[in-house]
């Protein structure tokens, strides 16, 4: 239950969305994150850190850990489920 309690607080799943083709930048990341605000990004950066889900790169960029490179298939998933339920949703009115 740990698991799903980090990846339920807010934007972290989009972090990790972000960072799934590559490194970036703390700017960078939150432009890609809606101008998300920076103490907000800098508050689940460090407990995505704290975790062992993200570190620095060499080059002081925010990228996925090995270990956090593994969740792509579960963010793979989930991204093709959500793109089906939009298509039932529009397709479908509400009762």
């Amino acid at each position: 239950m740990a698991a799903l309690n980090l990846l339920s607080r807010r934007w972290v799943l989009r972090i990790l969305w972000e960072l799934r083709t590559g490194a970036k930048g703390f700017r960078e990341m939150q432009a890609l994150c809606d101008q998300m605000s920076p103490n907000t990004l800098s508050t689940r950066l460090a407990e995505l850190r704290e975790a062992r889900i993200v570190a620095h790169d060499s080059n002081g960029n925010w990228e996925l850990t090995p270990l956090g490179r593994k969740i792509a298939p579960a963010l793979n998933a989930l991204n093709a489920w959500s793109a089906e339920w939009e298509a039932v949703i529009k397709a479908t009115p509400a009762d």
